[in-house]
């Protein structure tokens, strides 16, 4: 039988919403402490920073950038970001969200830097997506007003803390998921004992068969929609999930899955309608880096919602996994994303005439989802196009085959990563090139991560 709801206004209990402090509502002021990331720039450099050469340490990160140091001032192995391109994307994917009428709070996750949570914010950034409370609260540290967590939140102590920081911040908004009654009750009990003094606000978090979390299908959504309702310190605010889980590729069939499952995410929203406390607007939030044109297309029309896309990887690209996948790059928009990550890797042996041994490993580049790709010798010759790839990846080692001559013993090359997701984790302190396709890159910035 189909769920019926009451009217919005005060929740089941007696508990009203205050919805000044709604994630969905427009935010104010900059959305995260700038002075905290500013502050970053102070940080003395020495041994914990793996990309930090001997001659920065002791140094502050601004002292040292005034030194004017170039790539050839670093070792290897290196990971770095290209400072034009990751402002290409900045921008890009902003105006693509504006012209599609969607908002963005771009999955923090990816880069877990501060520094590039304020660039995407700067640029209109509803809010910053995480995916678990040790993240949320880097946030926190650096003042980031607006977060969606991406997960469901059932840790009493976590609770507890988040009760807290919302009763000692009206300005703060913070937005999570459930999917089930269970989780819900758990989620209620742990907040009465804290003594919450503000609900939380959550999305039914819908998911598909074969996917992530997520309640399976919209007729037990709804349910969990109703245990919401009755739970005096949650407030409904909207549906949500994650396509991404339901297709790993651009085929017929993955996009028809995808577009599945959005059209049940859409029929989700249609049911609860009315059924929202207060004034603020539903959030529906979909759209990984992969098929956000599709969550556009089938969700940027729903009557009376802010649509939220949780685009991550975005920021830097790849060249791999997204390269092939993303939006821009299949025909979603008119401007590409571009690749923003490199590693550089040095060749150390060639114990074979058409196999070197690369310096760079698996604790220094991603490789769930592609090995790195050969792309040029510095100084030296082209790779892109030739027959050279690396085959194999150790924990410290890369196998670069078919280079021959090209690659002598002592030669750096740059390779192309896929995933972003597993390549900013690898590292404390990321170097910002000014270009990586200069003779002789200038070190332009340091991006400090806290995974």
């Amino acid at each position: 039988m189909e769920q019926t709801f009451p009217s919005g206004g005060a929740l089941p209990g007696g508990s009203a919403f205050d919805s000044g402090g709604a994630f969905a509502n427009s935010a104010s002021g900059p959305g995260i402490a700038e002075g905290a990331v500013a502050a970053l720039a102070e940080e003395t450099l020495d041994w914990r920073f793996k990309a930090a050469p001997p001659e920065s340490w002791g140094r502050t990160v601004r002292d040292w950038l005034a030194t004017g140091p170039t790539l050839s001032s670093l070792g290897t192995p290196l990971l770095t970001l290209d400072a034009a391109a990751l402002d290409h994307n900045v921008r890009t994917m902003a105006s693509w969200c504006a012209e599609a009428g969607v908002a963005l709070a771009p999955h923090g996750k990816t880069t877990m830097a501060p520094a590039l949570w304020q660039a995407q914010l700067a640029a209109g950034s509803h809010g910053i997506t995480l995916a678990n409370l040790p993240q949320v609260r880097v946030a926190r540290a650096f003042g980031v007003q607006r977060i969606l967590l991406a997960n469901t939140l059932l840790d009493p102590a976590g609770l507890a803390w988040l009760a807290a920081e919302l009763a000692a911040d009206p300005g703060f908004a913070f937005l999570c998921w459930t999917d089930s009654t269970e989780g819900v009750r758990l989620m209620d009990e742990a907040l009465r004992a804290a003594g919450a003094e503000r609900p939380i606000e959550v999305l039914v978090e819908l998911g598909g068969p074969g996917g992530r979390t997520g309640v399976r299908g919209v007729d037990a959504a709804v349910e969990v929609a109703a245990a919401v309702l009755r739970a005096p310190t949650l407030r409904l605010a909207g549906v949500g999930g994650y396509e991404g889980a339901l297709a790993h590729d651009a085929s017929a069939e993955g996009l028809a899955a995808v577009r599945g499952y959005l059209r049940e995410l859409g029929e989700l929203h249609g049911r609860l309608a009315g059924a929202y406390p207060g004034d603020a607007r539903p959030v529906v939030s979909a759209g990984g880096s992969a098929y956000f044109d599709l969550v556009a297309e089938e969700l940027a029309a729903l009557p009376e919602a802010l649509v939220v896309l949780r685009s991550g990887a975005y920021i830097a690209h790849d060249d791999g996994f997204y390269r092939g996948i993303s939006p821009l790059a299949r025909g979603g928009g008119p401007t590409p994303l571009r690749a923003a990550l490199h590693g550089w890797a040095r060749v150390a042996s060639r114990p074979e005439p058409q196999l070197a041994l690369l310096d760079a490993g698996k604790r220094d580049l991603p490789f769930d989802e592609g090995l790195p790709e050969p792309q040029l010798v510095r100084g030296g010759a082209e790779l892109t196009g030739t027959t050279a790839r690396i085959s194999a990846l150790n924990d410290q080692h890369a196998f670069l085959r078919d280079a021959g001559d090209l690659a002598p013993i002592g030669a750096v090359l740059r390779l192309g990563v896929s995933h972003p997701c597993t390549a900013f984790d690898k590292w404390t302190a990321i170097p910002v090139l000014d270009s990586a396709d200069a003779a002789e890159p200038k070190v332009t910035g340091l991006i400090r991560t806290f995974f």
